[in-house]
């Protein structure tokens, strides 16, 4: 009775997987130029500013001095965080998102 099972469970697999391969065709390739996007002059300034901190001997410095540092690239890197226009979307947005798109389809 297991091997039945077994061989009637391996044909559903096979069945299954089989048209996908045969309708699977070959895509032309799209070339793609990865051409460099300009950064603005103000976070020029800033990285040139980080690069600047990092370079920097901070064994001389005093403990005063080394936080004033570390609040200033918090900054710098908050600022930076900031002018990414970028998109975020939170786990359970994205959730709901993918729910919305099965029950919609």
């Amino acid at each position: 009775m297991k091997k039945v099972t077994f061989y009637l469970m391996m044909l559903v697999l096979s069945i299954s997987v089989m048209p996908t391969q045969m309708l699977a065709a070959e895509k032309n390739p799209i070339a793609v130029s990865n051409t460099p996007k300009e950064v603005p002059a103000e976070v020029k300034v800033l990285l040139n500013r980080l690069d600047e901190i990092k370079a920097m001997d901070k064994s001389e410095l005093n403990s005063v001095e080394k936080k004033e540092l570390r609040k200033e690239v918090r900054a710098i890197k908050a600022e930076l965080k900031s002018s990414g226009n970028g998109l975020y979307l939170s786990v359970g947005a994205i959730i709901i998102i993918i729910l919305l798109l099965i029950l919609l389809l």
